[in-house]
C-alpha cells in the first residue's frame, strides 16, 4: 500500500515539471465549452458508451493510417477525436506520426501542435503509462532523447510489464548506445511477449546480443 502512494506522490511531482510541459492556459482547458468530452480512454465505461460515437466519424481507418479525413484535414479530425477523449493511444500515436510525416508541430487542420495534445493527455490522465510512452516515443523520432527518457521512465515506473513500454526503453538506450541498458529491457519486453525483433537485430548487428 505504501508503495503505491509513493509511486502516486513521484508521479505527480513528475507530472508538475516534466518535459517543459505547456501551462493549461496555453493549451487550453480540457473542458471545451459546446465540445464532447473529456472522456478517459482507459475507462471502460467510456470506451463502450463514448467512444463509437466519436471514431465513427473523426478516427476511421483511413485517418488512423493518415490516408484522408473524412469531414475535413486530418489533423482536425484527430485534433477532435483528442478534445473528446485527451488520452486516446491511438489517436495520439496518429498524431505525432502526421506532425513528424509533414514535418510540423501543427498539421493542417488541427487546432493545437502535438506537443499540446500530450500536455492535455498528461494533464488529464498522469497515470496513464501508455500516454507517456506515446510522448516518450514522439520526443525520441524528433531528436529528444534527453526529454524522451524522462517520459519513458515515467512510463516504466507506471506500467513495468507493459513489453511496448520496455520495448522503447529499449530502443532509448540503443540510441544512446547504452547496450547493457538496451538488451536488459529488450529481453523484458521480449519476455513479455513483445512480438517484433527489430531492437533484437540492432543488438545482435552491434555484436551485444546474448541469448
Amino acid at each position: 500500500m505504501q508503495s503505491r502512494y509513493f509511486l502516486a506522490f513521484i508521479v505527480s511531482i513528475l507530472s508538475i515539471g516534466s518535459m517543459n510541459l505547456h501551462a493549461a492556459p496555453h493549451c487550453g482547458e480540457l473542458k471545451i465549452a459546446g465540445g464532447y468530452g473529456p472522456f478517459d480512454y482507459t475507462n471502460a465505461e467510456h470506451k463502450l458508451d463514448k467512444l463509437p460515437v466519436v471514431e465513427a466519424h473523426h478516427f476511421t481507418p483511413n485517418i488512423e493510417k493518415l490516408r484522408h479525413g473524412n469531414s475535413g484535414p486530418l489533423g482536425a479530425e484527430l485534433a477532435y477525436t483528442l478534445h473528446a477523449f485527451p488520452n486516446h493511444h491511438r489517436a495520439l500515436s496518429a498524431m505525432s506520426k502526421l506532425a513528424l510525416r509533414d514535418k510540423t508541430l501543427k498539421p493542417e487542420g488541427s487546432s493545437r501542435s502535438v506537443l499540446c495534445f500530450f500536455d492535455r493527455a498528461i494533464r488529464f490522465k498522469p497515470d496513464d503509462g501508455m500516454a507517456r510512452m506515446l510522448y516518450g516515443d514522439y520526443l525520441l523520432k524528433s531528436g529528444q532523447p534527453n526529454d524522451a527518457a524522462e517520459q519513458l521512465r515515467i512510463a516504466a515506473a507506471l506500467e513495468p510489464e507493459n513489453p511496448n513500454i520496455n520495448y522503447n526503453l529499449g530502443l532509448l538506450y540503443m540510441q544512446k548506445k547504452d547496450y547493457e541498458q538496451a538488451r536488459a529491457y529488450a529481453k523484458k519486453a521480449y519476455d513479455l511477449g513483445f512480438p517484433l525483433p527489430g531492437l533484437k537485430n540492432q543488438l545482435m548487428r552491434a555484436g551485444k546480443w546474448e541469448d
